[in-house]
């Protein structure tokens, strides 16, 4: 039996172009944060499927000990001739609290590179907008390991990792309008990207056009509200008003939610280690979603979901997440 019939079509994604390096991002990523984090053989063969389905960027962090998965199918990749360099993917890791210290961030991205076997990033992120006590990578974090972040050093850091060619792009996560701002101030360097939970729940509008005004690229994660997860719910996929066009359109709810991030100008990073879900996640671009169902989509109301009160302290929180997020709503 010819083996060849069981391996579906590549789906082409489309990409932007990251103005900094230049470099072309696709707009659907594939995340790897499992829960509880760790790193495993399936990882890597759930990352083979969906390089061998069209994906082309990847998403990891320190936290998700999925570096070495992640690692491992690219060089499994690059040995089978499913890709032909590492040129064509575009990696992304991010920076964990404990090493949100100056001189703590390029050891810590070169011990990263080491686990992924590469010897750039094409995106290195700062994970939150707060440090932690060094050596260690709990989650959620101790309540008396939190630290503040020095933001104009930590950042200075980020931006030598860049100048050494040790990744191509800098950028940060979770990070408020009034974060962001605080780092586009004194940056060499903008950030090239913010990577937030967005989702029909969280839309993130006021961020969004922060982020545009600024040029600086938005990507989701959690657009599916991470159901299965600790740190998500089902609110997202159980939701009736996105059932309703989901079914008038035939397409799942995980597609209407994805298309709906598209069509706001947001790049996308999803988990799903399901190889059905994984090419149906990509079948967002041949269609659209009309004006009253993108209406329908807005008058959602808006709650944050996977980024709860004790989201990261595990004693409860150092501060309330609307003081994190300096009370923008």
């Amino acid at each position: 039996m010819d083996s060849s019939s069981d391996v579906a079509p590549m789906i082409s994604v489309p990409e932007v172009v990251i103005e900094s390096s230049n470099k072309r991002m696709p707009v659907v990523g594939l995340g790897t944060a499992a829960s509880p984090f760790a790193g495993s053989e399936a990882t890597k063969q759930a990352i083979l499927d969906a390089i061998k389905l069209g994906y082309r960027h990847f998403d990891t962090a320190t936290l998700y000990q999925t570096e070495e998965s992640l690692g491992d199918a690219i060089a499994e990749a690059l040995s089978l001739g499913i890709i032909k360099s590492r040129d064509e993917l575009f990696v992304t890791s991010k920076l964990w609290c404990s090493d949100a210290h100056q001189d703590l961030v390029v050891p810590a991205l070169q011990k990263s590179l080491e686990n992924l076997q590469l010897e750039y990033l094409d995106l290195y992120l700062i994970h939150w907008p707060v440090s932690a006590k060094p050596g260690s990578y709990e989650f959620p974090v101790k309540k008396d390991d939190f630290l503040p972040m020095d933001f104009k050093s930590v950042w200075a850091a980020m931006e030598e990792c860049r100048n050494l060619g040790l990744t191509k792009s800098i950028g940060v996560s979770n990070f408020s309008c009034k974060k962001l701002g605080e780092i586009l101030t004194g940056a060499k360097i903008p950030p090239a990207v913010n990577q937030v939970e967005m989702n029909p729940f969280w839309q993130q509008n006021k961020l969004r056009e922060f982020c545009k005004e600024k040029g600086v690229l938005l990507t989701a994660y959690a657009p599916l509200g991470a159901r299965g997860a600790i740190w998500g719910s089902n609110r997202v996929m159980e939701c009736e008003e996105l059932k309703q066009i989901a079914d008038a359109k035939g397409k799942t709810i995980a597609q209407v939610c994805l298309r709906w991030a598209y069509e706001q100008g947001v790049i996308v990073v999803v988990k799903s280690f399901n190889k059905q879900r994984m090419k149906e996640n990509l079948e967002i671009f041949n269609w659209e979603l009309s004006d009253e169902e993108s209406n329908k989509i807005s008058e959602i109301p808006q709650s944050r979901g996977c980024l709860g009160e004790d989201y990261i302290s595990i004693n409860g929180p150092i501060k309330s997440m609307e003081e994190l997020w300096d009370g923008e709503i």
